[in-house]
């Protein structure tokens, strides 16, 4: 009987086991497709939330006029005559990016890195500007966003080789140039990765607006935010996305990289974001111990809104850093 009984403890625990492993994969799944796969960004989840998120917007006065302004900069891109760009990276998988020249020639060039959900268009507010100091300008479609071929986002962790796989080509191309770079969001966590690889000479300064300290982090807030607990969900995509794309969230550090970084580094966050918390302003400007450094706390200004919020403090403060530099 004790057999018997014993067997059907066994059977009975298997079959919870199953159940588990199951649940917990089918949930990695869902959060992994609706937060690093093109599909899911485009899904209707992530719509919901998105619509949700744009009527709150419209809602405020003061909000609904800083996307003016960041619109306004994306009708400028869509309508100004710009060149497609294609290299390929060390894998040899094939890069996109946008190049909008200066009027004038020039031997600099700034590499401008959208963020999240977003794209070169969206970078049009940056580009316009960039372009008028007389710079070059060079918007790469981030993995799984905009031009990329990839289906998946990475959260700039293997973005970070192609930028510098990028940087690479345009000093090919331009031996004598010089190289800004500026990312925003998930942009500026790609400029913090990428600064902590060997780099050229050429690269003289870089500009980081509202990066995260790491993935995790800033997908377990997002998934607080929407009331999704971090397990099983957060848990699971991380090990779906150690299988598929061989690193996990943690690794995609900013804070790690930036160790590493002995390029001049402007950081720059709004005060209001609460997409990526205020508070990773200082713990990434801390970990850059090796570089040369400045810090913008820009008053009010939501997530990946600084530029609209106070423009003349944000490009002042750029300038008068390039200067040093370039």
């Amino acid at each position: 009987m004790s057999n018997e009984k014993n067997h059907g403890a066994l059977k009975y625990m298997a079959i919870v086991a199953g159940a588990f492993a199951t649940t917990f994969y089918i949930s990695g799944e869902i959060a992994y497709h609706f937060m690093l796969s093109r599909k899911g960004l485009n899904g209707p989840i992530a719509t919901a939330v998105q619509d949700k998120e744009r009527k709150s917007i419209q809602e405020n006065e003061y909000r609904a006029n800083l996307e003016r302004i960041l619109h306004e900069g994306t009708d400028w891109f869509e309508s100004f005559p710009k060149e497609k760009l294609e290299t390929e990276n060390r894998n040899g998988d094939i890069l996109h990016a946008d190049l909008i020249k200066p009027e004038k020639e020039s031997n600099i060039y700034v590499l401008c890195i959208h963020g999240y959900t977003s794209a070169p268009k969206f970078m049009g507010i940056y580009a316009k500007k960039f372009r008028e100091l007389g710079y070059n300008v060079v918007l790469p479609s981030l993995r799984g966003h905009a031009d990329s071929e990839e289906e998946f986002i990475s959260m700039g962790w293997k973005d970070r080789l192609d930028v510098v796989d990028w940087i690479n080509y345009i000093v090919k191309e331009h031996p004598d140039c010089e190289i800004v770079l500026h990312g925003v969001s998930m942009g500026a966590a790609t400029t913090m990765m990428a600064l902590g690889e060997e780099l050229p000479s050429n690269v003289k300064a870089a500009i980081e607006d509202c990066g995260y300290t790491n993935a995790w982090d800033v997908i377990k807030h997002k998934m607080s935010k929407m009331k999704i607990p971090d397990f099983p969900f957060l848990y699971s995509a991380d090990g779906i996305n150690r299988m598929r794309e061989n690193f996990s969230l943690k690794e995609a550090s900013c804070t790690e990289q930036l160790k590493k970084c002995i390029t001049p580094l402007l950081f720059i966050h709004g005060e209001a974001d609460d997409f990526v918390p205020y508070s990773m302003l200082d713990i990434v400007y801390d970990a850059a111990d090796k570089c040369e450094k400045e810090k913008l706390s820009v008053p009010d200004a939501p997530h990946a809104r600084s530029v609209c919020a106070h423009p003349d403090l944000y490009w002042n403060t750029i300038i008068n850093f390039l200067k040093k530099y370039i």
